[in-house]
């Protein structure tokens, strides 16, 4: 039999103490910020092109590494004006990794089920479902969201997915989840209710909403959306773009 004299690298920080708040930032659609040990982490930077988000200039939003889940225009209109300003690194799949590179920007490529240990903190590449395809038409590789822990916290961003059984997986492979950013917006990816049962599946009961009301067809009653969580017990936050928020 064999016997593990410590814990995996990539599971460090599993049974580590939990801080009660973090600070994000939402920058419109899918994009948010978080900070984590001093780290600006930027997630699917679409700012320029959201008809929502008004005076925010790119120029000033920071970013020390850009998580791309996939390649879609909506999700990275802005990154490679934001990283060549920056110098950030991206951490993706290795397509989207792949295609920036020949771009000048440097990155981390990664695929569904691997972790990696960044001087900030573990990032796990979790399932989406959905497609992944560049404006231009290049091949975007696989979908998928980010689990993203350190001694600190845990959440969990999972880009544009439908509800996915696989979902259930993420408390039996990572740390508990202190807050998951979901799509909620419906038509290309999951609405309210489907949401709802997400969080459930993921055991976490605080949700930041993204994904919705940018365009026509991800339109949502914030009410109703508010309400189908709360019944459920779980607080679904829906910071105004350009607010940060501590949760």
């Amino acid at each position: 039999m064999l016997l593990f004299t410590k814990p995996r690298a990539r599971f460090r920080y599993l049974c580590a103490p939990k801080l009660e708040v973090m600070e994000l930032t939402n920058y419109g659609h899918s994009c948010v910020s978080v900070k984590m040990n001093g780290k600006n982490i930027l997630f699917d930077p679409f700012v320029s092109g959201n008809p929502l988000a008004g005076e925010l200039d790119i120029q000033k939003i920071p970013a020390d590494y850009i998580l791309v889940t996939h390649a879609h225009g909506d999700h990275i209109a802005d990154l490679e004006v934001i990283a060549k300003r920056t110098g950030a690194s991206i951490i993706s799949n290795f397509e989207i990794v792949s295609y920036f590179e020949k771009r000048g920007i440097k990155g981390h490529p990664m695929n569904i089920g691997g972790c990696v240990n960044m001087p900030w903190g573990t990032v796990k590449s979790v399932l989406a479902i959905h497609s992944s395809e560049f404006p231009d038409g290049t091949y975007g590789g696989n979908p998928g969201g980010f689990v993203v822990w350190n001694d600190k916290f845990c959440f969990y961003h999972a880009g544009d997915t439908a509800l996915t059984m696989d979902m259930q997986l993420i408390p039996r492979t990572c740390p508990p989840l202190n807050l998951a950013i979901l799509p909620i917006g419906d038509n290309f990816t999951m609405g309210i209710e489907d949401a709802v049962e997400a969080a459930k599946m993921i055991e976490c009961k605080t949700v930041v909403g993204c994904h919705y009301d940018t365009f026509g067809y991800i339109k949502i009653d914030h009410q109703y959306a508010k309400s189908a969580f709360s019944t459920a017990g779980i607080k679904l936050l829906m910071p105004g773009i350009g607010e940060t928020i501590t949760v």
